[in-house]
């Protein structure tokens, strides 16, 4: 039993660092989708909005609002888990296209984070600002952790020096989302799901 448990923490302590050196590994990539995403969030709360655009936006929200109205606290955190989940393992998977998907995400996501940002500020204060913080806290390292990773698997035909084949890097970008994504898309869905009930 002793064996087995010893066993066990070792295949987690083993792979929890890998995932943070492949993280490290690839910080560049994060870093370009933080600043791509603010940059993006700064438009969104700055510019005037085509109306197109806006309604587009409107309708997400409603959507969202709609799906969620009546659900019980676990059932909330389940959504804002499971759409969290797939959302941010697309960003990491379909990077494979030359990162274009985790890039549209990102300036998507930043946009529209500025855009609703900007009117909650409007009509509730700027102290509104303040109450978004906590949703962001966990879940925006987990989309910039994707988005960085989609980033690299959509560069890896254009590096010159390839330590490793394709595989290995698909492999490891899997392994930080299992190990390092999904736990902080669990945290965060328990705080935004308290929160919204709140």
């Amino acid at each position: 039993m002793a064996r087995k448990n010893k066993k066990k923490e070792s295949f987690f302590r083993d792979n929890y660092k890998e995932s943070f050196d492949y993280i490290q590994k690839s910080k560049i990539f994060i870093y370009c989708s933080v600043i791509f995403f603010f940059v993006f969030t700064f438009l969104g709360m700055f510019l005037q909005t085509p109306e197109n655009i806006e309604q587009t936006i409107l309708d997400l929200i409603e959507k969202i609002l709609i799906q969620t109205e009546g659900l019980s606290l676990e059932g909330l955190i389940s959504f804002i888990f499971l759409n969290n989940l797939q959302s941010a393992f697309f960003i990491v998977i379909f990077g494979i296209f030359f990162g274009i998907f985790p890039l549209a995400a990102i300036l998507f996501n930043g946009y529209v984070l500025g855009f609703v940002a900007i009117r909650a500020a409007q009509i509730g204060g700027a102290s509104v600002l303040l109450n978004l913080l906590p949703h962001g806290i966990f879940e925006l390292p987990a989309i910039f952790i994707s988005a960085g990773l989609g980033f690299k698997l959509g560069t890896f035909l254009f590096q010159k020096e390839k330590p490793y084949p394709f595989r290995i890097h698909l492999i490891k970008s899997l392994k930080v989302f299992v190990f390092v994504v999904i736990p902080l898309l669990i945290v965060a869905a328990i705080i935004e799901g308290i929160l919204i009930s709140l």
